[in-house]
């Protein structure tokens, strides 16, 4: 049960993860827009290149979040079965 309850707790960081960088990158869209109304070019890049990592930092924590519902899902059976 330690071990299923370690894996929950270790999967909810990983979601407040997610949200977290979800919200960073809604805001640096926003700020995109307003940089492209603006013409500002540089900064835009920036913000550009901001946003891009956020995105890849996403990506390798949703499969890493998927990989730890995996393991939870394993850990709930085999406390399950071994309930039995």
């Amino acid at each position: 049960m330690d071990q299923f309850n370690d894996l929950v707790s270790v999967q909810m960081r990983t979601m407040e993860k997610l949200i977290y960088l979800q919200s960073e990158i809604e805001r640096c869209q926003q700020v995109e827009e307003q940089l492209l109304a603006l013409r500002e070019e540089a900064k835009l890049e920036e913000v550009r290149t901001d946003i891009d990592k956020m995105k890849a930092e996403l990506l390798d924590i949703h499969r890493q979040f998927e990989e730890q519902t995996d393991e939870v899902i394993r850990s709930y059976q085999e406390l399950s079965f071994s309930a039995r």
